[in-house]
């Protein structure tokens, strides 16, 4: 295992200094780096002295052990950073690493207490054990965090898709499908990994070698694989329009403060609809409401509104509506006999064919292929 730890701490490393020479970082960039910097320390150290660590240090292997707490915690950080609009770091965010703060001073207190250090203990809970219960309560604590931030970090993902909806028309890119997967896939093995870790601890049915080397074989590929897509991985939104945050918020209420009357309503209905229709807008692929309100000259929260209120649709299904009977439209203009259903999807502004397959379904009920059947 050891050549594998060192070679996921090289990875740690060598993608940090990647991103440290990156031009421009954004702050998902930073919070990477720092994210790295701690796995490849963490990984580094457990390929060296894990079992000196284990054996002769029990206060320090402990401190060592609630180092896992904070994998969840940069996770959590990450993904929030790439899917707010804010662009400064929240101090509310430190709040995460309060209980692994909470537990290392606990540690350190505990030490200078050789009565109660004494009991302190990573092995099987033997029946006349009395390790303390607060102890105990941290350690629950890192080893349900892991779980726990992978839980929220999924609710992360549906706060991207109500912004990628409610700003953009069209999904893929932005959809941090290759994260999606990777918090899925780890999620689940980490998970796993923890409940047979509590499982040692309490009935010693594995050793604890076998449990610790898995949690770091997994960190050894994740770190392999977080470095690497997250060097590529760019900026989602932008922070140029505090307008944007708004209508990521819930229907009933985010339009509560709007001070578009009725008249001007009307008028910016009409002007959109005139835009539509000679401009044809939703032609270009990547269409985004802050461009679309710019062309009308109104603010992105108005154009939101009224898109909201008068069609009862997001701005994404709202222009990709529009891209399907442009679609259909053509399908069925035979000028257009000789081009493949990808071929018209695409000069309607759909950017890819699963895309024009799944939206082209959606509002018609049918496939591309099979509408043009049906006309046939």
């Amino acid at each position: 295992m050891k050549p594998i730890f060192l070679i996921a701490a090289f990875n740690a490393f060598f993608f940090t200094i990647l991103l440290v020479q990156k031009k421009p970082k954004s702050k998902h960039d930073n919070i990477l780096t720092l994210w790295l910097i701690y796995l490849g320390l963490f990984i580094g150290t457990y390929s060296f002295y894990s079992h000196n660590l284990f054996t002769h240090f029990h206060l320090l292997s402990v401190s060592f052990i609630s180092l896992f707490y904070l994998h969840g915690a940069f996770l959590y950080l990450y993904v929030s950073s790439l899917v707010s609009f804010k662009k400064n770091f929240n101090r509310k965010n430190l709040l995460h690493l309060v209980p692994f703060g909470l537990f290392n001073v606990y540690i350190i207190t505990i030490s200078f207490f050789p009565d109660i250090a004494k009991d302190i203990s990573l092995e099987h809970v033997h029946s006349d054990s009395s390790n303390p219960p607060l102890f105990l309560l941290f350690l629950i604590i890192t080893a349900l965090s892991g779980p726990i931030y992978f839980a929220l970090t999924i609710r992360l993902f549906k706060k991207l898709d109500i912004n990628i909806f409610n700003n953009f028309s069209y999904y893929e890119n932005i959809n941090l499908v290759w994260l999606r997967k990777l918090v899925y896939i780890f999620g689940i093995v980490w998970t796993v990994l923890i409940i047979i870790t509590t499982i040692h601890h309490v009935f010693n049915l594995f050793s604890p070698v076998f449990c610790t080397d898995g949690l770091f074989l997994t960190l050894s590929v994740f770190v392999i694989l977080i470095g690497y897509f997250g060097f590529k991985q760019k900026v989602l939104f932008s922070s140029d329009s505090q307008e944007e945050q708004i209508i990521t918020k819930e229907n009933k209420v985010k339009y509560a403060s709007s001070r578009l009357t009725e008249e001007d309503s009307i008028k910016y209905i009409n002007n959109l609809m005139e835009l539509m229709q000679t401009d044809k807008p939703f032609l270009r692929p990547n269409l985004t409401i802050l461009e679309l309100a710019s062309d009308l000259n109104i603010t992105t929260h108005s154009l939101s509104q009224i898109i909201n209120e008068n069609y009862k649709l997001n701005f994404f299904d709202f222009i990709n509506k529009y891209r399907v009977e442009e679609v259909k439209e053509k399908i069925a203009d035979v000028k257009y006999n000789d081009y493949s259903l990808l071929g018209i999807a695409l000069d309607c502004g759909f950017n890819s064919k699963s895309a024009f397959n799944r939206i082209f379904k959606k509002f018609t009920g049918q496939t591309p292929s099979e509408f043009k059947n049906n006309l046939s």
